[in-house]
């Protein structure tokens, strides 16, 4: 991990540590309840690892405190201005693609915006999110191919789409130059998952 990815994973790991312990669970209740295993919750608070976004989001699902929670330092102001440069980076492709957070609201209904990059041919597959959660994009450079539950569906520059994110998906880049989209992210109602399940896959 480079420097700004250490502290990065640093700072999740102190927030994903600090939501845990005021909720007085053990690391092995939040495991269970996450959906993930007891080692890679110990790794992600100790800031030993950069958990995948699927890991995130479960991890902030169980805490019920939404993934923007976890990336961004708790701000009691109105507004929260995020300067270019200081969203954080939480995807990276094998050929210089970039997933960053830009901004994100405060559960239980959270929304984030994403800032987006696939150089040609990488490919993002994201499993299915909350129940009921939507996304929303548009291309602003290059072309972009989006799968839902099977449906491929092709967008070009200012093209936008709007679909159900509770279900499997995946971004990719078919073309010969890097694809840019933004991407906003509707996530209602987090944290009632895991009072109703013990365990999510």
């Amino acid at each position: 991990m480079d420097d700004s990815a250490e502290t990065l994973a640093r700072a999740i790991g102190k927030r994903v540590k600090q939501e845990r312990k005021g909720r007085g669970w053990t690391l092995d209740q939040l495991a269970e309840l996450a959906g993930v295993s007891r080692r890679m919750l110990v790794n992600v608070e100790q800031g030993g690892v950069n958990p995948s976004i699927g890991t995130l989001l479960r991890i902030s699902d169980a805490l019920g405190v939404g993934l923007p929670a976890l990336v961004e330092p708790p701000a009691a102001r109105a507004a929260r201005i995020t300067r270019s440069g200081e969203g954080a980076l939480l995807w990276t492709g094998p050929y210089g693609g970039r997933g960053v957070l830009v901004a994100g609201t405060e559960s239980p209904d959270v929304v984030e915006l994403w800032d987006w990059t696939l150089a040609p041919g990488e490919l993002h597959e994201s499993e299915a999110h909350s129940a009921g959660t939507r996304e929303l994009l548009q291309v602003q450079e290059g072309s972009l191919t989006i799968e839902v539950e099977g449906d491929s569906h092709e967008l070009l520059t200012g093209d936008a789409l709007t679909f159900r994110s509770d279900v499997p998906h995946s971004y990719a880049n078919p073309g010969a130059v890097p694809v840019r989209f933004t991407l906003a992210v509707f996530e209602p109602g987090v944290g009632a998952g895991h009072r109703t399940e013990t365990s999510r896959a």
